[in-house]
């Protein structure tokens, strides 16, 4: 069992930045992934971005690459999102999620590919 701990979301201005942070208890096997989802009110949750055990491949929503990056730090367990350039549209609960199982190929953007998944943070981004 693994439990996600979401922290650093918060109120920005436009154009701003936040780092939100996951971490994770638990050993995280080298099959796992980690990943960042967003729901924004009125609409599903969709996803962000993802990062294998080794931190070499990642994967990002169109709408964010370029401006967050993902990272991994597997002695402290943690996972990180940096958000730059932030927009109205990034306004959203964020979700850390996790799963095992990973054996190459194009990382997993569907929810219900991940199994564990924290609490939430929010991020509010005004105009």
């Amino acid at each position: 069992q693994v439990q996600l701990v979401e922290s650093g979301g918060g109120l920005v201005q436009a154009g701003g930045s936040l780092k939100l942070s996951c971490a994770a208890s638990g050993r995280l096997s080298r099959s796992n992934v980690m990943g960042w989802f967003r729901q924004a009110p009125g609409k599903e949750r969709e996803f962000v971005s993802a990062i294998d055990y080794s931190g070499g491949r990642l994967r990002y929503a169109n709408s964010v690459k370029g401006r967050f990056t993902i990272s991994r730090d597997n002695v402290k367990n943690t996972v990180s999102l940096q958000m730059n350039s932030l927009k109205p549209e990034d306004t959203a609960v964020y979700y850390c999620a996790s799963r095992d199982s990973y054996y190459g190929g194009a990382l997993p953007t569907g929810d219900g590919s991940y199994a564990y998944w924290g609490q939430g943070t929010q991020v509010t981004v005004s105009s």
